[in-house]
């Protein structure tokens, strides 16, 4: 079993930059496939960044390519999410998310993939 906790939320200007770190306990982090997901007030939970075990294969939505980055540091149990020309488009509660992997690959995009999350953290951006 996994437990997440979110830290590194808050609030930005439009243009600027903020890192989200998730920390996981338990056991056997590395065999875990992890995903940043978000939920704007009032709308659906979306995958917007996800990882493999080893950090090796990242993947993106559309929106945030090119200003996100996931990473993971396994010997720290920690994943993070680097944002950078935070958008208004953009604001919304981050959660981070786990599920064991069979491979190496991360193709789980979807809420109901996953089957640990965090609390949430809220990051807003000031126009």
């Amino acid at each position: 079993q996994v437990q997440l906790v979110e830290s590194g939320g808050g609030l930005v200007q439009a243009g600027g930059s903020l890192r989200l770190t998730c920390a996981a306990s338990g056991r056997a982090f590395n065999m875990y496939a992890m995903g940043w997901f978000r939920q704007p007030a009032g709308k659906d939970r979306e995958c917007v960044a996800r990882i493999s075990r080893s950090g090796g294969n990242t993947y993106y939505t559309n929106s945030v390519k090119g200003r996100f980055t996931i990473s993971r540091d396994n010997a720290k149990n920690t994943v993070h999410l680097q944002m950078e020309n935070l958008k208004p488009d953009d604001p919304a509660v981050y959660f981070c998310e786990a599920r064991a992997a069979p491979s190496e690959t991360n193709t789980f995009q979807r809420r109901s993939d996953y089957d640990y999350w965090g609390q949430g953290i809220q990051v807003t951006v000031s126009p």
